[in-house]
């Protein structure tokens, strides 16, 4: 013990005394750079100038000229850097701040309603009433009921279809393909709303449809974001859901609602019942998050990004009350609600200061489509909207999954692209996001796009839009790198959308 003793001893002084030497090393070299190096440098000028001749003097007055705005230049580069980085540090860490006393607050609210709700039983049952006991009068029979459903807007529902499966009923017209589906958007959006939209936007909504669920539209204000799932609500004869997302969202309870302890009902929201429709239906159904980055979406949505991952379509059940009693919906199983199959949520999004920025939780589970550029005006005729059965739409998903594989040679530029990126930005494609592509693209082409149009679009959105979170100022080599790879792998002017926003990123840095 003794010997280790003098052992650990004997390291610390060494350790101390290699430290004290390394930070004496850095600060000799620097007064010795700054205090004797700088004037050893003008004499030793000063001396070899007196055999300097005229031209010499002009040679050495020019170099002397660049090397100090080089050097002003490169103290400067390094100021920005550094100051970017500090502004960049204190906005997070005011960020981090905010979220945490809005966390605080949010408890602290439920908190208080919980009491307000306790605080009302207990008045009631001092006055002997049972706030569990309500008068409810049935939607035919008007029989009173004492154990009333917790569900007024479901049940309302229920009776609004008798408890019956709507059928969609297709004629020849309806029965289009994809590339037709699109074109008779565009002209029924064009001809009817008055709202214009080009085709490829258009290609891109209905290859989202077929890659995921959740399709996230994103741009400048006024270029019809949240009017394309509107039309196609008009489009498909079954108006689309628009639920306006809260800034003060900040779990699921302020989406689906919730069960109020006091009153024993469901408070339920307009995306609840807009679900909850839509179990009844065949056809297609939208429902809208206008302005989903209001406040966090993984944090409202977070259950419904986790079951939708799962293979199984049964599997997607969202818990609404943890039991089930007499009078609850019919389509309320368990305490449960199934997300059907024939719903997409369409998020609109806008980029500012107001806004949560979108974490890739949430990117590489949607299908995002960018909508910065208002379409042209269309002379288009006069168009009926279609009744369209989901199944019927699968069908065509599936038919150009089946005629319009990736092709081998796209398959094999992918896997060299994926190295490229993970080789030089720690950034790869990932199974989910591979998937997406191979069910993007057939459906793109389907609508009558190029392979390559589709490519470049979704790793664009997919894959490059990764690299904002990067520290860009350092990679300025590695982007130019990524812009010459693209143009030999698939060729000059083929990934436009990726060059682009390759410059993008550079003037961003």
């Amino acid at each position: 013990m003794v010997d280790f003793a003098r052992y650990y001893i004997e390291f610390i002084k060494t350790l101390f005394n290699n430290l004290i030497a390394f930070f004496s090393s850095i600060f000799k070299a620097i007064g010795k750079f700054f205090g004797t190096d700088i004037w050893s440098y003008m004499s030793s000028f000063f001396e070899s100038s007196k055999e300097f001749n005229f031209l010499d003097w002009v040679v050495a007055i020019i170099v002397i000229v660049i090397n100090i705005a080089f050097a002003s230049f490169l103290l400067i580069r390094i100021y920005q850097l550094l100051r970017k980085y500090i502004r960049f540090v204190i906005k997070e860490v005011e960020k981090d701040y905010l979220l945490e006393e809005i966390s605080l607050l949010s408890q602290k609210a439920v908190q208080l309603t919980n009491e307000k709700n306790q605080i009302l039983q207990l008045k009631m049952e001092a006055f002997g009433m049972n706030p569990d006991l309500f008068e409810k009068k049935g939607s035919k029979d008007k029989k009173k009921n004492a154990i009333p459903s917790r569900f007024v807007k479901l049940i309302a529902v229920d009776d609004k279809y008798d408890g019956k499966n709507l059928v969609t009923n297709m004629t020849p017209d309806d029965m289009l393909t994809l590339n037709e589906l699109v074109t008779r958007f565009i002209n029924f959006a064009a001809s009817r709303l008055g709202l214009f939209y080009d085709k490829k936007v258009i290609s891109n909504y209905f290859a989202g449809m077929a890659a995921s669920k959740i399709l996230i539209l994103e741009g400048i204000s006024g270029t019809g974001k949240t009017s394309l799932p509107y039309a196609m609500g008009q489009f498909f004869d079954n108006a689309a859901s628009i639920v306006s997302v809260q800034p003060s969202w900040r779990d699921r309870s302020e989406m689906l609602g919730y069960l109020n302890e006091f009153t024993k009902r469901f408070n339920e929201t307009d995306f609840l019942k807009d679900l909850y429709e839509a179990t009844y239906r065949d056809d297609l159904n939208f429902i809208v998050l206008d302005e989903l980055n209001l406040a966090r979406v993984e944090y409202y949505f977070a259950e419904f990004l986790s079951i939708m991952e799962m293979p199984n379509a049964d599997d997607w059940k969202i818990d609404i009350v943890p039991d089930s009693q007499d009078g609850d919906p019919k389509h309320i199983v368990n305490g449960k609600i199934t997300v059907p199959q024939n719903v997409w949520f369409i998020g609109t999004a806008n980029k500012d200061d107001s806004t949560f920025t979108i974490t890739d939780k949430v990117y590489d589970r949607a299908a995002s489509i960018e909508m910065n550029v208002k379409a042209e005006f269309i002379d288009a005729p006069y168009t009926e909207h279609v009744k369209v059965k989901y199944e019927y739409l699968y069908k065509l998903f599936a038919k150009a999954w089946e005629d319009n594989p990736i092709s081998a040679k796209a398959r094999s530029n992918l896997e060299k692209l994926d190295e490229f990126i993970t080789d030089k930005f720690k950034i790869t494609f990932g199974n989910r996001i591979m998937k997406q592509i191979k069910m993007f693209v057939p459906v793109y082409v389907a609508c009558g796009g190029s392979e390559y149009e589709a490519l470049d679009y979704v790793v664009t959105r997919k894959i490059f839009r990764k690299f904002e979170s990067l520290n860009l100022p350092f990679l300025q080599d590695e982007l130019n790198q990524l812009e010459k790879f693209l143009e030999k792998q698939f060729g000059k002017n083929v990934f436009n959308e990726g060059v682009a926003f390759i410059d993008h990123l550079r003037r961003m840095s």
